[in-house]
């Protein structure tokens, strides 16, 4: 009888611990999911066409803003049911954080306009200084099925350390999905429509002695 009610202890025992490990297992394969990446693609044709550059040279500061825009994650808004709320895409990534992504997509359509783009540690002088804040860069959903990729930024231009004017541009584009691509190719488009316009803002500018 002891033996039979061992047998029965290491088997009940056995069956715990292979319970055990299917159900730890289901857990680490909620997360085990690729992650995707996503950037702006390629740089394509200009939003809207110039018919000579607005600027002979230009200094692009890296653009600032949130916290928030600091790191790679995706952020979207459920704006019908909590704003205030910035969630994440679980397993879907900018190729670099977005702030970054900005400029760099400024700076390609600036070049794109026969500007000639310089960083700040260029020594250069009598250089109009272009400065970057955004406020927002997000997925937002106005319904379950709409939504639209939102960017919001704070243009100044500076001569030497005089602003000579500033302007915050906003554009929203219909995500053709209520997904991670759906709003990667809405923010792309947000980001080419916005730069059009700050190219467009920079016309006449090109007055200064250098």
């Amino acid at each position: 009888m002891l033996t039979t009610s061992l047998h029965r202890f290491l088997g009940a025992a056995g069956l715990a611990l292979a319970l055990g490990a299917t159900v730890a297992g289901c857990a680490s394969n909620k997360n085990t999911g690729a992650t995707t990446q996503f950037d702006f693609g390629p740089l394509g044709t200009p939003a809207a066409q110039v018919a000579q550059a607005p600027l002979a040279a230009i200094i692009v500061m890296d653009a600032t803003g949130s916290p928030t825009f600091e790191n790679e994650r995706m952020v979207y808004r459920l704006n019908y049911n909590d704003p205030l709320q910035a969630r994440t895409y679980a397993n879907s990534r900018w190729s670099a954080n977005p702030l970054l992504l900005v400029t760099q997509r400024l700076k390609s359509r600036l070049a794109q306009a026969g500007v000639k783009v310089l960083s700040a540690t260029d020594s250069s002088t009598n250089i109009p200084i272009l400065r970057i804040e955004i406020d927002d860069f997000s997925h937002a959903f106005s319904s379950t099925t709409a939504s639209e990729g939102q960017l919001m930024l704070r243009a100044s231009l500076f001569n030497g350390h005089t602003l000579h004017d500033q302007k915050t541009f906003t554009r929203a584009t219909a995500a053709t999905s209520a997904d991670a691509a759906g709003g990667a190719r809405a923010l792309a488009a947000s980001t080419d429509a916005v730069a059009a316009e700050l190219i467009a803002w920079m016309t006449g500018f090109d007055n200064r002695k250098r």
